[in-house]
Parts: structure tokens; C-alpha cells; sequence
């Protein structure tokens, strides 16, 4: 390098001294550190030809300044990557590429175990039971409006529970007379027939299935005997007395004229239409 010279900036005779050559022109070490070093993208100060010097896309560093932006790790002789140009490890940038959990907010790294619903993302421990806290992991579970909770905490919070049983209903179920009923609660009250989808009675507060409710409740008929349960032919009935009959079984012992909605007299135990009943 040595030569006989002089600074292009401050003219100093640069015989037997070290120097540079800046576009071409001699320049000590000193007017070339102020006025034509790059200045270093980390600390911003002038990169002297003194000091190892490091260049990425246009831009450099001092050896020592060429660090990763997330944990500082020295990166001059490591592999990096650069992420909104900044320099950053391996580990930082996928940490930073990770999707984040939206729980802890943390970053969830490639190979953890994590689950996804509804568009996020959650570490395996934090995707929780709104109501017990604790990991759902493989287990089945349900939503409340943002809150996702296991099985058994939703069932004892939301679901309905059976009249009979006090038990939640978790699938299907009878609703009677505004009353939540398990299928196989809702029976009959004499033979404990399940009543879901068949045809059925109420007394007193309590139900029956058709054939219970003819032999055991309803009352007779006084014309032919059979029971009166109003389902079928005659829903209507009579009463007179404290006997009951069906409607098309009111009629004049005599003549079997209906009486139901007319005028007639008794005599002893028989019903008799006016005509037969003043002869």
C-alpha cells in the first residue's frame, strides 16, 4: 500500500503509512473511518477498515453487531434469515413464524402437540374446559357462545335435565307438558311401558298407556260395559248420576232411540226416552 502520497481529505503524506483507495483516491485511515465507511445497520456507527465487516442485501455490520434482533445471538459464522429486515436465528424466525395460542399467546413450535378449532390455535394444555380448567386432549367437547367445555361440565351446566330421574338428557329425550323427560323414564305408570311415541292418558297425574288405562282407570260404560277412554268412535260422554256412558250408548232401553241432547225419564235403572216412559 505504501506509496508516495498525500489524503484526498486532510493532505496528510501517507508515504510509509497504511491507507485506502476510495473511488480511486488515497485516503488515510482516519478520513476514511469519517467520511467513507459504511456505518453499521445495528449501532449506526462507521464500520473502520480496522474492523471485520459484514454485508447482507445493501446493508452492513460490525463483526460483533451482527446478532440475531430476538435473542442476540452472534450470527456472524451461524445461519440466519432475515424477517421485516431484521436478522434473526433460525429458532427466533420460526418461533416468530409460528402461529401464536390463543390462550397463552405464546408461539406454538413445529412438533408441538396443539389443537385447532374455529380458526385458532391452542397448546395442547391450554385448550381447557371453560368450566374445570382442565386439557380436553382427545376427549369430546362443546361450545358455549367463545367457551368450549368437556362433555360432562356441559351437560351438568346446559342440558336439560329428566323430571323422573334428575339426570341430564344428552341426546334426545320427550318433552311433555313443558317437561323434560329421558326416553326411557317416560313410562307407564302400571306396567312401566315406554310411552314415547305411543298413544297414552293422563290421571291424576300420572300417565298410562291405552291398554293399562282401560283396565285399570277408566270407567265402565253403564250401556255396554266396556271401558270409557276417549280415544276412538263416542269421545263424548254421559254422565247421569254417578254412572257414565258412552254418547252412542245413551239410548231408550226400550226403543234404543240416542237421548244424548234430549229430554228423558228414568225408571228404576232404565233410561227411557219420554214416549217409552209415559206409556
Amino acid at each position: 500500500m505504501a506509496e508516495s502520497s498525500h489524503c484526498f481529505y486532510c493532505r496528510e503524506d501517507l508515504g510509509g503509512k497504511r491507507f485506502v483507495r476510495s473511488e480511486g483516491r488515497p485516503v488515510c485511515v482516519r478520513c476514511h473511518t469519517k467520511f467513507c465507511a459504511n456505518s453499521c445497520a445495528e449501532c449506526h456507527r462507521p464500520i473502520s477498515v480496522e474492523t471485520k465487516e459484514l454485508s447482507h442485501k445493501g446493508r452492513y455490520w460490525h463483526e460483533e453487531c451482527f446478532r440475531c434482533a430476538k435473542c442476540y445471538k452472534p450470527l456472524a459464522k451461524e445461519p440466519f434469515s432475515t424477517k421485516d429486515d431484521r436478522i434473526m436465528c433460525g429458532k427466533c424466525c420460526s418461533r416468530e413464524d409460528a402461529p401464536r395460542c390463543h390462550c397463552c399467546y405464546k408461539p406454538i413450535l413445529a412438533g408441538t402437540e396443539s389443537v385447532e378449532y374455529k380458526g385458532n390455535s391452542w397448546h395442547d394444555e391450554c385448550f381447557t374446559c371453560f368450566n374445570c380448567k382442565r386439557p380436553i386432549g382427545s376427549q369430546s367437547f362443546l361450545s358455549k357462545g367463545n367457551d368450549v367445555y368437556c362433555s360432562p361440565c356441559y351437560d351438568k351446566k346446559f342440558a336439560k335435565h329428566c323430571i323422573s330421574c334428575k339426570k341430564p338428557i344428552t341426546s334426545g329425550g320427550v318433552n311433555y307438558q313443558d317437561q323434560p323427560w329421558h326416553s326411557h323414564c317416560f313410562v307407564c305408570s302400571s306396567c312401566s311401558k315406554p310411552l314415547a311415541g305411543s298413544s297414552f292418558t293422563k290421571h291424576q297425574d300420572q300417565v298410562f298407556c291405552v291398554d293399562c288405562y282401560k283396565s285399570s282407570v277408566a270407567k265402565k260404560c253403564s250401556g255396554c260395559q266396556n271401558p270409557i277412554t276417549g280415544f276412538g268412535k263416542g269421545v263424548n260422554v254421559v254422565n247421569y248420576e254417578g254412572s257414565s256412558w258412552h254418547e252412542y250408548c245413551f239410548n231408550c232401553k226400550r226403543c234404543s232411540l240416542s237421548l244424548s241432547n234430549k229430554p228423558f225419564i228414568t225408571k228404576g235403572r232404565d233410561i227411557l226416552c219420554t214416549d217409552c216412559g209415559n206409556k
